[in-house]
Formats: C-alpha cells, sequence, structure tokens
C-alpha cells in the first residue's frame, strides 16, 4: 500500500526551529554565543537523526527526541528549542500511535507527560501560575495520538480491503476450475461404476447365454436399474444442491491427511476447527501436509500435534513435534530438495499471511503460521505477555529518573501556593477528555454523555483554580475535544441497528446531530458562564446570543467535515463492494458456463445413449443393451477427454446467465471470501422454475449477498404452489434504498413484493410462479 512521503519533515523541522532561533535573535541584534550553537547544532543533528528513523524504531525516536530536547532546553536560550521540543515531539508521538498497538502508544504518551511534570518539578518546583502551557502540551499530545491512531485505523481498513479484494480476484480464477474438477470427478466416478458394470455384465450374459439364459434377464433388469441411476446422478451432477454436503469439506481433508500420517506410524494429535473452502483451506492443507512430511523425514516416530484455529481475524496454525525416539533411523532425511521451508512461507505469503520455524525449548520443531481470517483483516503478531511487563518497567524507571536527584539530595525551597493551580485543573481536563476519545468508538453513547459533562466543568475549574488569563481560552480549548468527537462519530455514519451486548442495561441510542445540538447548548452555556463570572461591558443578553452562534459555527463545521468523511469513506466502501460484487458475478458465470458446457455434452451424447441404453433393455435386446452401454462409456470418455483439455481455454464472451441451479456456486464463491453464507433450496420448490422467475431469483439472491455485510447470511428459497418465497437473513444492508430499489427493478415487471421483516436485517421477497406454455416451450 502506498504512504505519503514525508521524509523531508525532520528538515522542515530543523529549517523552522533555525527561524525560531538563532536567525531570529540575530535579526533583532542579539549574537547567540559559540557554546549555545554547538549544543543547539548538536541537539539538531541528533533530533534529526533520529525522526529520519522513525518508521523503523518510533518507541526509541521518541526517546531520544524527547531527551535531546530535555537536555537542550537547560543551557539554551528561551526558544532554542521551541519547534523541536513541541512539533518533533509531536511527530515522533504520532508515530508511534500509527505505527505502534494501542497500549505501546498510550503508555508511551502517559510516560513522556509524567516525565516532564515531574522533570519540570525538579527544576523549578511547584508553581502557582495559570499552567496555561501544560494544556497545550497535553492538548497536542492528544491531537498528535489521535491522528496517529485515525492513521493506523484508516490503514488498517484499506488493508482489509485490499486482501479481501485479492482473495476475491483469487477465487474468481479458482471456482471455474474448481467447479470443472467437481464435474470431472463425479463423470469419472459414474463411468467408473455404473456404466463400466452394465458392460461387464451384459458382456458375461451374452458369453454364457447357452449355458446359463436366466442370466440374460437378470443383466437386462440391471441394465435398467443402473441407467436411470446413470440418469439421477448425472443430473445431480449438472443441478447440485446450494447445500449440498457430499464433496469433503477442508476439516476432513486435513483429517484425512493426519489419519495417513497415522497409518505411517506418526503419533498425530490434532485440534481443527472448521475451515470455509477457498484460499485459506487451501493454504493450510498445503502447510501442514509439508511440515508433517518434514516430520516422517526428519524425525520418524516423533510425536507431533496439529492445531488450527479459524477465527474472525486470523488464523492460526501450529505443527509442533517432539524429539524423534532415540536410536530411531530417518531413512528419508537426505530425500528433501532444501525447497520444503520456503514452500510453505510462500503458500502463507499468497494469503497474506506470516510463517516462521524454529526448534522449540523441549528439542523438537515447530511450525507456526498466522494467516487472514473470516474478515481478512491484516495479521497482527502477538505480544508476548513478558513484553508487555519489560514495557511497563521501562516505563517506570524513565518516569522515576527525574526524581532521582531529589530523593538523594532534600532542597529546602518549598511552593507557598496554598491552592492547586488552574494550569493543573485545565490538564487534568483535558487528559480526561482525551481519554475518553480513546473510547468513542466502543461507548459511544458514554463518550458523548462524558464530554457533555467535562465541557460544563472548564468554568469551575477557571474559578476554583483563581484563573487570571484570556478568559475565551479556556472554553475554546474544551470545545476541540467535542469537535473531534462530532466529526468522528459523522464521519463513521449513523450508527446501524446491531445486536444488543450482553449487558442488562442499554443507553438510548441518539444520532450525531443530537449529540451536535447537545454539544452546542453545553459548550455555549460554560462560555457564557466563564464570560459572566469574569464581568464584562458587554449587554447580559449579547453574552448567550454571541457564545451560542460561535460554538454553533465550530461545531457545525465539525459536523460537516464529518460529513465529507463519510462521503469519502462511503465512495471508498461501495467501490470496494462494486468490485467484490463483479469479481463474485464473474466467478459464478464462468463457472456455471464450465457446468452448461459439460451439461451440454452430457445430454447430447451420454443421456442420450443412456436412455436408448434403457429403452433397448426393456425391449429386451441384450446385444443392443450391450452396445449401447459401450457407446454410453465410450461418450462419457470422450467428454472427460474434452473437459481436460479445455482446462487452458477461455470462456467465451457470451455466456449463459446463472438460474437458481448455479446457487450453490455463489454461496461457494462468497464463503471462500471469508462470508458464511448457506442457501437451503426446499423440496417443494419445482425442479423447473418459469425462465423468467429462475433468472429474477438468482439475481435477487445475488444482490442481496452483493451489499457490503459481512454478518452470517442464510437464504431459504420455499414454494407455496403458485408463489416462491425468497427469505433473507443477515443483511442488514438491504434496507438501503438503493439495494430495495435495484431488488423492486429485480421482481417488480413479475408481480413479486419486498417486505422488510424482524429482525433487523430480514428481506421476504415473493414472486408468482407463473409459467405460461410458450415460455415453456422456448425454454
Amino acid at each position: 500500500m502506498k504512504r505519503t512521503d514525508d521524509r523531508l519533515l525532520p528538515v522542515l523541522l530543523i529549517c523552522a526551529q533555525a527561524l525560531v532561533w538563532p536567525v531570529a535573535p540575530l535579526l533583532r541584534g542579539t549574537v547567540p554565543t559559540a557554546a549555545d550553537l554547538l549544543v543547539a547544532a548538536l541537539v539538531a543533528g541528533s533530533v534529526t537523526a533520529a525522526l529520519t528513523l522513525r518508521r523503523s524504531r518510533p518507541v526509541i525516536t521518541l526517546i531520544v527526541v524527547a531527551a535531546a530536547c530535555a537536555v537542550g532546553a537547560g543551557p539554551l536560550p528561551t526558544g532554542a528549542m521551541a519547534v523541536f521540543g513541541t512539533a518533533g515531539v509531536a511527530l515522533a508521538l504520532f508515530t508511534v500511535a500509527a505505527e505502534r498497538d494501542t497500549f505501546t502508544t498510550v503508555l508511551c504518551v502517559v510516560t513522556l507527560a509524567l516525565w516532564q511534570f515531574l522533570q519540570n518539578i525538579t527544576l523549578h518546583g511547584l508553581s502557582d501560575n495559570n499552567g496555561l502551557d501544560l494544556v497545550l502540551i497535553t492538548l497536542l499530545y492528544a491531537t498528535a495520538c489521535g491522528a496517529g491512531f485515525s492513521v493506523r485505523r484508516t490503514r488498517r481498513a484499506r488493508q482489509a480491503a485490499e486482501l479481501l479484494l485479492n482473495r476475491a480476484e483469487t477465487e474468481r480464477h479458482r471456482l471455474p476450475a474448481a467447479e470443472r474438477r467437481r464435474m470431472e470427478r463425479e463423470l469419472h466416478d459414474v463411468s467408473a461404476h455404473h456404466l463400466t458394470a452394465v458392460v461387464v455384465t451384459a458382456g458375461a450374459a451374452l458369453g454364457l447365454r447357452e449355458r446359463r439364459p436366466e442370466l440374460a434377464a437378470e443383466a437386462l433388469e440391471f441394465a435398467t436399474e443402473t441407467g436411470r441411476e446413470v440418469t439421477r446422478a448425472l443430473g445431480a451432477v449438472r443441478a447440485p444442491a446450494p447445500s449440498r454436503e457430499e464433496l469433503p469439506s477442508p476439516e476432513e481433508r486435513l483429517r484425512s491427511l493426519i489419519a495417513g500420517f497415522r497409518r505411517l506410524n506418526q503419533p498425530v494429535d490434532f485440534e481443527i476447527d472448521p475451515l470455509p473452502d477457498g484460499a485459506i483451506a487451501d493454504a493450510a492443507y498445503g502447510i501442514v501436509r509439508e511440515a508433517l512430511t518434514n516430520v516422517a523425514r526428519h524425525a520418524p516416530g516423533a510425536h507431533t500435534r496439529v492445531t488450527v484455529h479459524y477465527g474472525d481475524t486470523r488464523t492460526d496454525i501450529t505443527i509442533t513435534s517432539a524429539p524423534p525416539p532415540t536410536g530411531t533411523p530417518a531413512h528419508a532425511s537426505g530425500l528433501g530438495g532444501g525447497r520444503g521451508q520456503g514452500f510453505l512461507r510462500s503458500r502463507a505469503r499468497e494469503t497474506g499471511g506470516t510463517l516462521t520455524t524454529g526448534p522449540t525449548a523441549e528439542g523438537g520443531w515447530e511450525v507456526r503460521a498466522i494467516l487472514p481470517g473470516r474478515t481478512a483483516a491484516p495479521v497482527e503478531h502477538a505480544v508476548p505477555r513478558s513484553y508487555r511487563v519489560a514495557q511497563v518497567i521501562a516505563a517506570f524507571g524513565l518516569v522515576v529518573q527525574p526524581l532521582l536527584p531529589v530523593l538523594i539530595v532534600h532542597a529546602d525551597t518549598t511552593s507557598t501556593g496554598t491552592h492547586v493551580s488552574a494550569g493543573v485543573l485545565f490538564t487534568l481536563l483535558a487528559a480526561a477528555q482525551a481519554v475518553a476519545l480513546l473510547w468513542l468508538h466502543r461507548a459511544p453513547r458514554t463518550v458523548q454523555l462524558a464530554l457533555l459533562a467535562l465541557a460544563l466543568l472548564w468554568p469551575m475549574a477557571m474559578s476554583v483554580g483563581h484563573y487570571t488569563g484570556p478568559v475565551l481560552l479556556p472554553p475554546t480549548l474544551s470545545t476541540l475535544a467535542t469537535c473531534a468527537a462530532v466529526a468522528a462519530l459523522k464521519g463513521r455514519g449513523e450508527l446501524r441497528d446491531q445486536p444488543p451486548p450482553t449487558r442488562t442495561y442499554r443507553l438510548p441510542q441518539a444520532p450525531v446531530s443530537v449529540f451536535s445540538i447537545a454539544a452546542t447548548a453545553a459548550h455555549a452555556t460554560a462560555l457564557t458562564i466563564a464570560v459572566l463570572h469574569r464581568g464584562t461591558t458587554i449587554p447580559t443578553w449579547a453574552v448567550p446570543t454571541a457564545a451560542t452562534t460561535a460554538t454553533a459555527l465550530v461545531i457545525g463545521a465539525s459536523y460537516y467535515a464529518g460529513s465529507l468523511i463519510a462521503h469519502r469513506n462511503q465512495t471508498t466502501q461501495g467501490t470496494q463492494t462494486a468490485q467484490l460484487a463483479t469479481w463474485t458475478e464473474e466467478a459464478v458465470r464462468d463457472a456455471w458456463a464450465e457446468r452448461r458446457r459439460i451439461a451440454a455434452g452430457l445430454e447430447s451424447t451420454v443421456l442420450a445413449r443412456t436412455a436408448d441404453m434403457i429403452t433397448e433393455a426393456q425391449a429386451g435386446h441384450l446385444d443392443a443393451t450391450a452396445t449401447r452401454a459401450r457407446e454410453a462409456l465410450t461418450a462419457m470418455r470422450a467428454l472427460l477427454d474434452t473437459v481436460r483439455d479445455a482446462d487452458e481455454t477461455t470462456t467465451p464472451d457470451l455466456r449463459p446467465q446463472p438460474t437458481v441451479q448455479a446457487l450453490d456456486l455463489l454461496a461457494h464463491q462468497c464463503r471462500a471470501t471469508g462470508r458464511d453464507v448457506h442457501i437451503h433450496v426446499t423440496d417443494r420448490v419445482p425442479a423447473r422454475l418459469p425462465t423468467e422467475v429462475d433468472l429474477a431469483a438468482y439475481h435477487v439472491a445475488e444482490t442481496l449477498l452483493a451489499t457490503g455485510d459481512n454478518d452470517p447470511a442464510v437464504l431459504e428459497l420455499d414454494a407455496d404452489g403458485s408463489t416462491l418465497t425468497i427469505t433473507a437473513t443477515g443483511v442488514p444492508r438491504a434496507a438501503d434504498t438503493a439495494v430495495r430499489a435495484r431488488l423492486t427493478a429485480r421482481i417488480a415487471p413479475l408481480g413479486g413484493t419486498l417486505t422488510a421483516g424482524r429482525p433487523p436485517g430480514t428481506v421476504h421477497l415473493r414472486l408468482p410462479l407463473t409459467a405460461p406454455d410458450d415460455e415453456e416451450r422456448e425454454r
């Protein structure tokens, strides 16, 4: 994924710092000393070099930048480290939030804030001034972290979208070939068993006709029954059920693979979750097979454990083998080509995952792969608990470092203040707002109420802390967090109907517009209280009016910015959904074209000769029955050769339109791209639907599953004699206006109806089963 090229930012920072100091003092006639210039050059070089490496070592960069600015701020004049100490530290902190996990980011910002606070106390003691510098620093750090979180979240969303589209594109080319292999396998089974049995039985009866004439009647009866069974089997090959279970699942394939190694005296235990058929299942099968082969080759008889866990965001595959038994010879240890490890990593890398191998503490070997899960999210590496403990210990050591001089040398000076300064109160309020924003996506209603309550506490902090600075500054600063919340909530869209969480009480749902109005009222009230408490010459009625107008403009601008973000996100999601739907449509149509091509060969050759065989057997013509059976078997083998030869051919542009009989392909493609989809067609649905109804029913199912939802979906097709009913659950976006318009345009010409059911995400469609004689003849 492309990233914005920001390699020149450290250079721009050093230029800006040079303009602030020493260029600005020089223009005023103040010449810095050579020692100051030397210290500034050393600090600038260290900070610039560290910021250049911030992508690969963000935490170390933050420590170096903060420490260098703190060292340089002591001997240098005021302003000599202003740009590096603010923008430089904020850039390093932004990189930490964008490149590392949330725990590391929060730990870094808390450690940095406490370290700077304690460093300031160590150098200057507690002060009684307003302390707005603390508020501004807190807001700066909160903004940097929030921007980093937003960038990381956006990047993960893009990576997930790319993985999903890559998986869909892979499955688009895989589905036609899989359908071709399925039909080839099943046709081979029919020819290998049924037709071959008829040919052998009829030939034996002809050879023994003089000595055992009763065998002729048995052979004719067997040919009749087998011919009918062949017809039924080939009909199932042409139109399998959407919820068919005859094909082995990926879990069964893995179990069968492990059973084969057990027969080779390899003790293997396993724990395997169900996997959807597709690229992830194929990669898992290949990784397990290669790992078990290596164990059998290099450590025969070693106890091995295989675990495959399929989750929402990742698929964990682990193959762990113990040391081989003492004295067991490895007869096949020299038969490998040395490319197995590369193949393992390439299989994981092709699906967007990672793979690691290495020895275990007990002397065995372990292969661990992390592949994408159900939602195709980017793979994240698990962080050991010991690493988290080390992070906390290191942070504690950095925080305590400024206190060491105070603990060793007892200072006699103490603060003369008798009350808490306004700066400390403002800092605590700003920190509370920043912490609330961290929970915005998990508990939006609670965060909204917390932000409204915190907004009303700023005038109280001004009064309690005896604030004497600009009266408009604290209320304005308090509005920043609320504006960020409004833009974020509006940017991600209104909350959809979701299942309630597992708790007994749920806060009422409020639209973003209602929260914006409430925020305007709260901040306007806080601003009015602050101004009136300080005293002003403006008329009393003008204060709340001006405060409300100014607050409404600011929050309205945030609401508009959130609308732009939402529009951009919807456009991006719409493009992704359309691309995914297009590839799904192409995959199903290519696979359906393969099925229809092979089915056409069945109907014109094999089925026709099988029907002739049944007719001759019923007429009692054993010689003709044997001849027709051989002709059907020859036609079947010729058809198999045609199927194999068509592996590299391209599908013609004129492809048949899928019908209800292609729903199994649609369900297979959706499951392969990470969505759990089940389609059930009841026995009451006629085997031959009217052409328009057949086409419309498939396109309705395709539209419902192409809405961009990720929830498990279930489609059921049922008929009550004169109406075909399609019931879909797990498709909440089917209630969108655009989706309903597409569905209505598809079923309205046929006299169909569309209704939304309960629970949300349930849709009922009804199509009349009208089948005029002309339509049936055309079909």
